[in-house]
């Protein structure tokens, strides 16, 4: 068995080299089981040194000139050749004990993917108070955060991949998708540590803005570019 961690990354030379350093050890579970692995970084037009420290840590780098998450999520997974994808934001740490996690279920037969709960060391109160919730929205209808999601390639592959006419909540679409194939899980018992940066970059009024908007026009605001500027507008 073959499984590809692909990376999405925009201007992320900050923060990069440290999350593929934790995916990477993070991958020594798989390995020690007799999997093969690889890494796929897709640079996602970045202006930094994002591909150069992609590279240097010895992924394979893909290459996506529009910026659009979902977008270069599917370009990154079009170089992949895992029988199994997991998709991990490059602002985050994933632990050994997660990867553990990750192979029982990829081992069990029992899923067709899943995500995984989320940790947001370091941050305010009311910013962990958030989290807290969507990982109980996440568990309970089987939604996987866009910092972590797996699944098998050819379930992947068969609906279609992350839908490029979304900005924003792309993940949850997925989730949705693939629910329809086969059993979803989300694994809690080890959180994803990932970035807390949005809620030190957006205010809470930004944040409540953007909900409001994305309620009052059914979701429309998702699919428009300018609406989704929390994820676009390249505050890092």
């Amino acid at each position: 068995m073959k499984l590809s961690v692909v990376v999405p990354a925009f201007n992320e030379e900050r923060l990069l080299e440290e999350s593929l350093r934790h995916i990477d050890a993070g991958l020594e579970v798989f390995r020690r089981r007799g999997w093969s692995t690889e890494l796929v970084v897709c640079d996602n037009n970045s202006t930094d040194r994002t591909a150069a420290i992609a590279r240097a840590a010895g992924a394979v780098v893909a290459f996506e000139p529009v910026n659009q998450i979902g977008r270069a999520r599917n370009t990154g997974a079009a170089k992949a050749s895992g029988d199994w994808l997991v998709f991990i934001d490059a602002d985050s740490h994933p632990s050994a004990a997660l990867f553990e996690d990750l192979a029982l279920a990829m081992e069990s037969g029992r899923c067709i993917g899943g995500g995984a709960t989320i940790a947001l060391p370091g941050t305010r109160a009311y910013v962990r108070a958030w989290a807290a919730l969507w990982n109980t929205l996440s568990r309970s209808v089987k939604w996987a955060a866009g910092s972590f999601l797996f699944c098998q390639a050819a379930a992947f592959r068969a609906v279609g991949g992350f839908s490029e006419e979304l900005y924003a909540s792309e993940e949850i679409d997925l989730s949705r998708r693939l629910k329809r194939r086969g059993r979803f899980v989300i694994l809690h018992r080890h959180p994803l540590a990932t970035s807390g940066r949005k809620a030190e970059l957006y205010t809470w009024r930004e944040h409540f803005s953007f909900l409001i908007r994305t309620l009052a026009s059914g979701g429309r605001t998702l699919r428009r570019r300018d609406a989704c500027s929390i994820w676009y507008d390249g505050r890092r």
